[in-house]
């Protein structure tokens, strides 16, 4: 069967599908164009948004903005990474996603402006989840948050952020209560067997299109670093985790074989693959009937970990 039929005008038209960028076209003009497109989406209203800018590891400050279902004190919160490559998105381009995962989870949603590629690569945008982390785990009294109550969450490239992060406070024996991921990118190789058939064309990401992202954020030497490739990391500890895959995602064999890894590992995990969706779907309400229920599905998960 063909993806859902809501997905038929923006398929035909091959201008949307995502490919390695020519030379001749600037990073700012692919940033403003992924944008344009991204910023579409419209979510539900929440008690209040704010917007703060704390000391991060780069030389400018690190912007975050934090999105609560309602007033009440004591909210845990649920560090967000968003997706676009590690290229492209910002807060802008997930609000709407963030919005719902709030109403959904009832936890406070803090969103990363993190350091994007090729300017800042592998490990920086981890370096700025962390520094995220460590501010509201401080000011937790402060914001009226529960303290050391955090959880991570991501969308494609940012579910990859949001795993390394996991990784690294593991490590160091701080991990967070949970890992919820839309779609994650998981392989730098881009071998699975859905990279190689729905990555030809066809299906909005192409393979030609990841090669060009991870070639942006992960220099050679540091695929070598378990955090840049969870395939390879060992994942005993690993907090409890939710993984939403799309079945014409050439990301979908990648994400689902994460989840097996971590069954592997005896971790919780549950795992859902979104029959008749594309990449990215859960960020167009505005397209399909199916975000709704795909942001449910994780915001649930994110508020049963608390």
């Amino acid at each position: 069967m063909p993806p859902d039929s809501c997905f038929a005008e923006m398929l035909a038209d091959r201008r949307n599908e995502m490919r390695r960028p020519p030379a001749s076209v600037s990073l700012s003009d692919i940033r403003a164009a992924a944008a344009a497109f991204m910023r579409l989406a419209s979510g539900p209203g929440v008690a209040r948004v704010d917007e703060v800018t704390i000391d991060g590891p780069g030389d400018a400050g690190l912007r975050l903005r934090l999105y609560r279902p309602s007033l009440d004190p004591d909210l845990p919160a649920v560090i967000f990474c968003h997706g676009g490559g590690f290229v492209f998105g910002d807060l802008d381009t997930h609000d709407a996603l963030c919005r719902g995962l709030a109403v959904e989870s009832g936890c406070v949603i803090v969103a990363v402006d993190y350091r994007r590629a090729p300017e800042h690569t592998f490990p920086a945008p981890i370096d700025d989840c962390l520094a995220a982390i460590a501010w509201v785990n401080a000011q937790s009294a402060a914001l009226g948050l529960r303290a050391s109550a955090v959880a991570l969450a991501g969308d494609s490239a940012g579910a990859h952020i949001a795993i390394g992060t996991a990784l690294t406070l593991r490590d160091r024996g701080a991990p967070v209560r949970h890992v919820a991921l839309f779609y994650p990118v998981i392989d730098p190789g881009c071998d699975s067997a859905s990279m190689t058939v729905l990555g030809k064309g066809g299906y909005l990401l192409t393979r030609a299109a990841m090669q060009w992202f991870w070639e942006c954020y992960l220099p050679a030497p540091s695929r070598l670093d378990p955090r840049a490739n969870a395939l390879t990391a060992d994942l005993r500890a690993f907090p409890s985790t939710t993984v939403l895959t799309a079945e014409f995602d050439p990301l979908r064999d990648e994400g689902e074989s994460f989840a097996a890894h971590l069954r592997t590992a005896l971790v919780p995990v549950a795992v859902h693959r979104c029959a008749g969706m594309i990449h990215g779907f859960a960020g167009m309400p505005q397209v399909t009937p199916h975000a709704a229920a795909a942001t449910e599905w994780v915001g649930r998960a994110l508020g049963r970990a608390f």
